[in-house]
């Protein structure tokens, strides 16, 4: 008896260390302490116009081509990590000044949100899709 007793003690053990890691390895970039969220058009476009963020359009040049917010940089996710210098060039070396990245439905614009915060931007906000940008 006493043995299954501490069976089921170490089950319960494991399984809150588990769940712990589990839900530590979901925070997302905008749950640290003084992040941005990781979707906000009304921010990202307040961000942009009021702030001078710098504006990143992470398509393809094709789909650059074809429109695109004015004022943004196009480097397409393809390229993004090994661009991150240039991009850190682009925000004046402060890796602290806002970012807002955006592509055509916020999914590439996700990942980019991601290689930032990964790489110590501290300051990245995704606008969605191009359709998310107040004049479109």
């Amino acid at each position: 008896m006493r043995f299954r007793r501490e069976l089921q003690w170490l089950a319960l053990v494991v399984f809150a260390v588990s769940t712990l890691g589990i839900a530590a390895c979901g925070l997302s970039a905008s749950t640290v302490e003084g992040s941005l969220p990781d979707y906000d058009p009304a921010l990202a476009y307040k961000l942009v116009t009021e702030e001078h963020a710098l504006l990143l359009d992470v398509r393809t040049p094709q789909e650059y081509q074809q429109g695109h917010v004015p004022s943004a940089k196009n480097i397409p996710i393809q390229e993004f990590s090994s661009r991150l210098h240039e991009i850190e060039v682009l925000a004046g070396g402060d890796k602290t000044h806002p970012i807002v990245v955006y592509c055509e439905s916020g999914g590439r614009a996700a990942r980019a949100k991601r290689i930032l915060a990964g790489a110590g931007f501290s300051k990245v906000t995704n606008l969605g899709g191009l359709r998310d940008w107040p004049s479109h």
